[in-house]
Order: structure tokens, then C-alpha cells, then sequence
């Protein structure tokens, strides 16, 4: 090997190029609103840019930096940019960036506490910290029966709590009763439980979707779950598992989870609560309240990184007792026995997971609120939900465009009014005013259907967006919806 070529890990190398790579993405971050926020290649771009096969001999961090430039960033949904409306946001942040820089550089793998004891540790000390900090009941903290675990992501979440109380119940009724089992949810629910029930092994027809309407605000009515879960039972079947939202992708709805919590108490169902992009919120006294009725769940699940400054991936998940998890996915193999865990004097958090390994992640979201502090935090989703609702007013003085669904936290639903004779109701309209906004480059914005209807989602997140990018922003949607508007009439 030549002296002058990258050795696996040597101290100084790393300083070398780590200063490099840290110029680079400051850089990037200095002109990201320059890029267009939805990539503009089309697909199989970079094939015809990259060699067929890996070089023999090593390139330069230099060259590897220019073809970053070059011909990876084109290729790039700009996620962090401020002109970024589509989806929910994924928040980055120079705390969750040198939480995650600071977590590469150890490279721990902490499936068990005698793996870094301090991996395990932190992670219990900062749920429990934002356990606090959400006023969750006491049952969810470590100290306790329950406690909180980093999950990647939010469908993770979803599907451990699933096959927790899948075995849970099937403890007690036996294997057999597998096929019987129903779960429920409003049909407003991320498509990741349906996919934990397809992992689960359930019955797909028990899987069960339950409509939710402008009535309720799209919201999951009591009433609706209680015929269902009767008519259940009467015909044989075994009621055992509950999913609530608070903040539900299409239109950010709130489930009653007070009203819910009592209906899963009186038939003994397992319940869970995501609030993978709102929950954030609910470190804002002012929102709390919609988390009232959480001390009725069993598990509950909020994402770090949607709308926390702490960068992907940190989902958070709280379970009220943990055996559960652990019955379900502890394996005990020879070689990863120890005294501590033998003891039970530790958590194992290898049993609280699909995976066997597990990254730091504890760094960055303990990073996160140690540089910007509880209030810094309730600072950044304060100003994000005034954004959202400076573009909402925006949106409610054109009488072109309609307000389609309650704006609670940071996302705006809307669309464009269609001509009286239109025959499905605006629909292709609202779609080609997305891409007509979209294929600018100068913003994204992603879509749902409510009701039947296509509905646009202006969702604000990104961490650099500030009020001059909405109102950018709009001026784009007006134009485009005058120009789609007159090609109709002629």
C-alpha cells in the first residue's frame, strides 16, 4: 500500500479529511436553497454517469467530494431545504449532526449493556428525561415496570408493540386462536401497521381499518370502534389490539384517546398510540393536552427525528411494561450470555427490537438536548406551527383555494377550487397544480385524498424555512393556479 493512501481508521488521516468533508456539507448547507428541492434526473441518471465496476486502486477524497457534486447532488430530494413542504419534515441540526459524527466515530454495536455500558445507560436516562419533559405517567419510565427504546423508525415501533400483544394473547388463548385475532385502527393510520400485521402473520381481513370522515374531523369515533369490536366478538373472533394517532398523515387528526382508551380498557385490547410527527408538539404546554388519556396506553411512540432537531434515525418508543417486549423478542444464545444480564440487574435492549444490533443513537438526541434545551425546542415547533399558519391565512384570502381540514400543528390542507361543471370534482386539477408547483424545482409539496377528494399538503418543517420562503412559496401556488385556471377556459 502507499504511504499516501487512506489506512482503515489512522488519527491524523481522520483529522485530514474530516475537516474536508465538514467544509463540504457546511457549504452545501450555505447554498441548499439554490438546488431544486425535488431532484430533476429521471431514472437510471446515474448509471450513465458512474464506471461499471469498483476501482481497482484508490481515488481521492477530493474526487470522490467533486463527484458528489457533480453527480450525486442532481440526484438529490433536498429534505433539509427551506423551500421543503412535501411529506413531514425529517429534521437535521448541527446537535443531531455532531450527535450522529460523534456516534460514527465510536462505532459501538450496544445490543446489551456489557457491550458499552454507557450506550444503554443514556438511552434509559434521556427517555426518561423526555418522558418527564411529556409528562408521561410514571409507568413508562425505567425506573419502573416499563420504560422508553430507540427504535429506526416508527413502522419498528409499531411492530414490536404488535407482536408483543399478539403473544400476549396468544399466551393465554393458545396458538390456534392466531387466525381470530383482530386489530383496529382508522383508516387515517400510516400504512406501517398494515405492513407490522402482514409481518405479524395476522389475517389481512382482521386488519381492520375503521372509516373516519370530515364528521369527526378524520378522527377515530368511539362509537364506530364499539360496533365494531360487539360485532366482532358475537361472531368468534378476538378483539386484541387498538392503534390511535395523534397526528395522522393525511390531516395531522387526533384521535379521542380518552374515549378510546376506556373502549381498550373494557375488552382488554392492547393500545398504542403513534404520534410519530405530532408528538413533538406536546412539549409545548399548550398542547399537551392532546396526549390526555395517555396514561390509558400500553405503548406510545413519537419520532426524534421528524420535528426534534435530531437527526434520522431516532424514533422513540415507551412501552408500560417492558416483559412484553422482552417475552416476544428475547433470544439468549450461548455467546451472549454475562453476568450482568444473567443477573438481571440490566437492560438488554437487543430484546426490545427486531434487530440484534444497535447504534448510539442515544448521542445525538442527548446532544440535541443538551445544546438546544427543552425551551430551544418548543422555540423551533412554535415557530413552525406560526409559519403554517401565516400560509393558512394566505391560503383562506383567496377565494380560489379552500381550507379542507382543521390546521392543529405545523401542516396546511387545501386545494384549488374546481369550475362548477367539473366532473370529478377538481381532482385532476389539484393533481396538475402539484406537479405544475413541483416540476419548478423551487419548492415541494406532496398530496392525500380526503373524502374522495385530492387534497395538497403544505407541511412546515424544514429547519432553515422561514417566512419569506412560505411567502415564496404561495406567490408560486397563485401563479400556478392562474395559469391552469385560464388554459381551462379556452
Amino acid at each position: 500500500m502507499e504511504e499516501s493512501a487512506l489506512r482503515a481508521m489512522d488519527a491524523e488521516q481522520l483529522r485530514e479529511h474530516a475537516h474536508k468533508m465538514v467544509d463540504f456539507i457546511s457549504d452545501y448547507y450555505k447554498t441548499i436553497q439554490n438546488f431544486p428541492v425535488l431532484s430533476q434526473v429521471q431514472p437510471g441518471y446515474l448509471g450513465n454517469l458512474l464506471p461499471d465496476s469498483a476501482p481497482e486502486y484508490p481515488d481521492s477524497l477530493q474526487n470522490v467530494l467533486d463527484d458528489v457534486k457533480e453527480k450525486i447532488l442532481p440526484g438529490v430530494t433536498h429534505w433539509q431545504s427551506p423551500n421543503y413542504f412535501a411529506y413531514f419534515p425529517s429534521n437535521s441540526s448541527i446537535a443531531g449532526f455532531l450527535g450522529e459524527m460523534l456516534s460514527a466515530g465510536l462505532n459501538i454495536v450496544g445490543f446489551s449493556w456489557i457491550t458499552s455500558p454507557a450506550a444503554t445507560e443514556l438511552e434509559s436516562i434521556v427517555l426518561d428525561w423526555l418522558a418527564k419533559a411529556f409528562q408521561l405517567p410514571e409507568e413508562f419510565y425505567s425506573t419502573g415496570k416499563g420504560g422508553g427504546v430507540i427504535q429506526g423508525t416508527a413502522s419498528e415501533a409499531v411492530l414490536v408493540v404488535l407482536l408483543a400483544a399478539r403473544d400476549k394473547i396468544l399466551r393465554r388463548l393458545g396458538r390456534s386462536a392466531l387466525p381470530k385475532l383482530v386489530m383496529y385502527a382508522s383508516d387515517q393510520t400510516h400504512s406501517a401497521l398494515r405492513k407490522a400485521c402482514q409481518i405479524a402473520g395476522l389475517n389481512p381481513e382482521l386488519c381492520k381499518l375503521l372509516k373516519a370522515d370530515s364528521s369527526t374531523n378524520y378522527a377515530l369515533s368511539p362509537e364506530v370502534l364499539s360496533e365494531a369490536i360487539s360485532n366482532d366478538i358475537a361472531g368468534g373472533l378476538v378483539p386484541f389490539f387498538l392503534c390511535a394517532t395523534v397526528g395522522t398523515t393525511s390531516s395531522t387528526a387526533i384521535d379521542p384517546l380518552p374515549a378510546l382508551g376506556k373502549i381498550a380498557k373494557t375488552n382488554n385490547l392492547w393500545f398504542h398510540v403513534d404520534a410519530a410527527y405530532a408528538g413533538s408538539a406536546c412539549i409545548c404546554p399548550e398542547y399537551r393536552h392532546c396526549f390526555d388519556g395517555i396514561e390509558e396506553t400500553d405503548s406510545f411512540n413519537m419520532n426524534a427525528h421528524k420535528w426534534f432537531l435530531t437527526n434520522f434515525d431516532c424514533s422513540v418508543l415507551w412501552v408500560k411494561d417492558r416483559s412484553f417486549l422482552i417475552q416476544s423478542l428475547s433470544t439468549n444464545p450461548e455467546f451472549l450470555k454475562n453476568k450482568a444480564s444473567e443477573g438481571n440487574t440490566v437492560i438488554d435492549y437487543k430484546d426490545w427490537q427486531i434487530p440484534l444490533g444497535r447504534r448510539f443513537r442515544s448521542l445525538k438526541l442527548w446532544m440535541v438536548l443538551r445544546l438546544y434545551g427543552l425551551e430551544g425546542l418548543r422555540s423551533h415547533v412554535r415557530n413552525h406551527i406560526e409559519l403554517a399558519a401565516y400560509f393558512e391565512e394566505l391560503v383562506n384570502q383567496d377565494t380560489r383555494f379552500k381550507v379542507v381540514a382543521p390546521r392543529t400543528f405545523s401542516l396546511v390542507c387545501f386545494r384549488l377550487l374546481p369550475p362548477l361543471n367539473s366532473e370529478d370534482h377538481g381532482n385532476k386539477l389539484n393533481s396538475d397544480l402539484l406537479d405544475s408547483v413541483n416540476s419548478t424545482g423551487n419548492i415541494f409539496i406532496s398530496h392525500t385524498v380526503l373524502s374522495g377528494e385530492y387534497i395538497l399538503r403544505f407541511a412546515v418543517g424544514a429547519p432553515l424555512t422561514e417566512r419569506r420562503h412560505v411567502t415564496t412559496a404561495w406567490q408560486i401556488f397563485q401563479d400556478k393556479a392562474t395559469a391552469l385556471l385560464e388554459s381551462l377556459q379556452d
